[in-house]
C-alpha cells in the first residue's frame, strides 16, 4: 500500500535547483560585496592579498560556475539538451565550484576563530550550511 502511494508521487528530478539556486545566490552576493576589492580590504581581514583576491574570484566563480553546469546537464523530457561531454563537463564543473565553495567557507569558519568545534556546530549555522551545501555538490556532482 505504502509502495502504491509513493510510486503516484512523481519523480521531481529538478530538485537540485532548489539548493543550487539560493547557494549560487549567496556566493554571487557576497563576491560582488567584495568588489572593488583592495589591499586594505585584505589586511582587515589579515589576510594576504593573493588569498583575498582568490576569495572574491571565488565566491563568483563558485556561484557562476553553479548556475552553468546545471544548465549544461539540463533536460527536457529525459532527453540531455546537450551532447554528453558538455554533460560530463557540466558534472564536473559542478564538483570543482562544490569544492571552493567548501574551501572558501573552511577558510571563513578557521579566521573567526572558534573555540570549539560546537562553537561552529551551534552558532555559526550559515557557515555551516553553505559549507555543507557545498559539500552535497562536490561529492554528489549533477547527478539527478
Amino acid at each position: 500500500m505504502i509502495k502504491n502511494i509513493l510510486n503516484k508521487i512523481p519523480n521531481f528530478c529538478l530538485s537540485h535547483w532548489l539548493l543550487r539556486i539560493p547557494l549560487a545566490i549567496v556566493f554571487l552576493q557576497q563576491g560582488m560585496s567584495k568588489l572593488p576589492y583592495s589591499i586594505e580590504d585584505a589586511e582587515a581581514w589579515e589576510l594576504p592579498y593573493l588569498v583575498w583576491w582568490f576569495v572574491v574570484y571565488g565566491e563568483l566563480g563558485a556561484g557562476l560556475g553553479l548556475l552553468l553546469s546545471g544548465i549544461m546537464v539540463s533536460k527536457i523530457d529525459d532527453t540531455p539538451i546537450w551532447d554528453f561531454w558538455i554533460q560530463d563537463l557540466g558534472d564536473l564543473l559542478t564538483r570543482f565550484c562544490g569544492i571552493v565553495m567548501c574551501c572558501i567557507m573552511t577558510g571563513v569558519i578557521w579566521i573567526s576563530q572558534p573555540s570549539s568545534l560546537w562553537d561552529v556546530i551551534l552558532y555559526d549555522n550559515l557557515h555551516v550550511f553553505l559549507w555543507v551545501g557545498g559539500l552535497f555538490f562536490a561529492l554528489r556532482g549533477s547527478r539527478t
